[in-house]
């Protein structure tokens, strides 16, 4: 069945600013979203409860793993703009089933894989995967949903967002622990075929009747650049800074890709009155130009503070795989049932103090976390930082996305989606490469105090090599898992010497740990301040009308095939 809708310079057949009709309900439409942009969210952080279990079974070396989990990320940040793009010109249905069907047979090959090298290989195809689909979710939300009710829909986006990103390490532990690291990637499967079933049969096809053209150039430019900065951020602490390719440096990569970045632009801007990759009128916008520095805020500061807190979980408080995913549980589960309520507040005021209101309270339960993450600490001295941090969080996702998206033009919704999408996934590598580099810093300096502090129990021949343990295992050889004394002690070690390590390195971690999670929290404050900028303008308005692209005015026309 074909639906045919005219769309004149100032307003479409369904009214001015109105979704076009679609022959299931957009509610059902958003819950076949949801379904994929879980699992493909669910990745990024499944595979690090299992990590353990890989080196063991898998035979793994340390590098491998590193990519093992960095080449899903790598990947899916590079192509998010492209295929945000790409939807636009292609359909975002098309995308988004394509996307599912590369992503669930990678899913299938991951568990397969034999070897490391195959299951990195698997990983990458998997980034493609969820690049394609991810910023198809967001440009349906704001084609088929008005204004008013956008909000409602992105509360529950958001409310998947948030349980995803949170509840990775919760249902991987479950998983290792009753089989093994193989059904991480098994269990995308079913979901991936129910979700395509469903896509195929709900989803419209959304697509504008124009001739368009990639940006090819752009696309190279920008692929080039994104997977640079991406690749040395990541590889940096690995390299210590220094070399990475013979003469080739870290800080030399990443210059690279800032410079091919700079040309990106410069071309985007030349190109702006034709089609570029990423229209530059989308950023003529306030709110949309701040909330992409907002939610990359945001992904720095989630994946910077879960970094440090999980492994303080399990290495200083003792806690199991799935232990760790469940003390971290509470700020999720209020967090899905929160922004659904959020996204119908925004719907009434507009968003911003509902997002400042929200993100306010993230800074805060995050900061009763820190200060009550002390060494003799339990899973529920840290339940009232988490329950007020699932609040705040709970109310960030849908007024973000409100906000942003509101007076996005439908022709370039999958551009805007792209756009922003690449922006959280930027703000989290770079939130991660800066507080590991950060963490290490601090335990060369805490673990060394603390030894130096501990060694005056030991015999004066003792206390030397004592003290060049945890300055050698804070330099690069740490090792953090639960019951784990943080440095590589003989066999043979006296057990008062190995209760008096493990002292001096829940210590030394607990100190640097709590010195570290300052920096995402600055951050997180600073991007709160920057909400107060937000032109607010009460409930949300229809987009305006489309721009023509040539000279000439001539209608266009939204195709709608069910």
């Amino acid at each position: 069945m074909e639906i045919t809708l005219r769309l004149e310079i100032a307003t479409m057949t369904s009214g001015p600013g109105r979704p076009p009709e679609t022959k299931h309900s957009p509610w059902l439409i958003l819950g076949v979203l949801c379904l994929g942009f879980f699992m493909i969210l669910l990745d990024t952080t499944i595979v690090n409860i299992a990590i353990p279990d890989m080196i063991d079974r898998l035979g793994a070396s340390l590098d491998q793993i590193l990519w093992i989990l960095n080449a899903y990320i790598l990947v899916y940040a590079v192509l998010l703009i492209t295929s945000g793009r790409l939807g636009d010109l292609y359909g975002a249905k098309r995308l988004f089933i394509l996307g599912l069907i590369i992503f669930t047979l990678a899913s299938a090959a991951c568990g397969l894989a034999q070897n490391p090298g195959q299951l990195i290989a698997f990983r990458v195809i998997q980034g493609v995967g969820g690049a394609l689909l991810t910023p198809q979710t967001l440009s349906v939300l704001t084609v088929i949903f008005p204004p008013e009710r956008r909000g409602a829909a992105f509360g529950i986006w958001g409310a998947v967002a948030g349980v995803a990103t949170v509840a990775g390490p919760t249902l991987g532990g479950w998983l290792v622990t009753n089989w093994d690291w193989r059904w991480i990637f098994y269990v995308n499967v079913p979901v991936g075929i129910i979700a395509l079933i469903m896509a195929v049969i709900v989803m419209p096809d959304l697509r504008l009747n124009r001739r368009h053209q990639l940006d090819y150039v752009g696309t190279l430019l920008i692929t080039i650049s994104l997977f640079l900065i991406c690749y040395g951020l990541i590889e940096g602490q690995s390299h210590d800074w220094g070399k990475a390719w013979g003469p080739i440096t870290i800080p030399m990569i990443i210059g690279a890709g800032v410079i091919v970045l700079a040309i990106f632009l410069w071309q985007q801007y030349a190109q702006r009155n034709r089609e570029p990759l990423v229209p530059f009128r989308i950023f003529a916008d306030r709110n949309f130009s701040l909330m992409n520095g907002v939610v990359a805020a945001i992904a720095f500061g989630m994946l910077g503070l879960f970094l440090p807190l999980i492994i303080y979980l399990q290495s200083v408080l003792g806690l199991t795989a799935l232990q760790a995913g469940l003390a971290v549980a509470p700020m999720s589960l209020v967090s899905m049932f929160v922004a659904p309520l959020a996204g119908r507040l925004s719907d009434k005021t507009g968003g911003k103090w509902v997002l400042f209101f929200g993100l306010s309270l993230w800074v805060v339960g995050l900061s009763i976390v820190v200060f009550s993450a002390q060494v003799n600490s339990n899973r529920g001295d840290l339940i009232p930082g988490l329950l007020v941090a699932g609040l705040g969080l709970g109310c960030t996702f849908a007024p973000l996305q409100t906000i942003a998206m509101r007076n996005v033009q439908p022709q370039v919704a999958g551009a805007a989606s792209g756009m922003i999408n690449t922006t959280r996934q930027l703000g989290g590598v770079i939130g991660s490469a800066a507080v590991g580099a950060l963490l290490q810093n601090q335990l060369v300096t805490q673990l060394t105090d603390s030894a130096q502090t501990n060694a005056t129990a030991l015999p004066p021949d003792q206390q030397g090599r004592f003290i060049d343990a945890f300055k050698s295992a804070s330099s690069g050889s740490l090792e953090v898992g639960a019951g784990q004394s943080g440095a590589a002690l003989p066999p043979n070690t006296p057990q008062a010497i190995v209760e008096l390590a493990l002292k001096t390195f829940h210590e030394g971690f607990t100190a640097a740990m709590k010195s570290t999670m300052v920096l995402p929290l600055i951050v997180l404050a600073v991007a709160t301040l920057t909400v107060l900028f937000v032109r607010n303008g009460g409930k949300a308005s229809p987009p305006s009308a489309p721009a023509a692209t040539t000279g000439k005015v001539s209608p266009e026309t939204t195709r709608v095939d069910s």
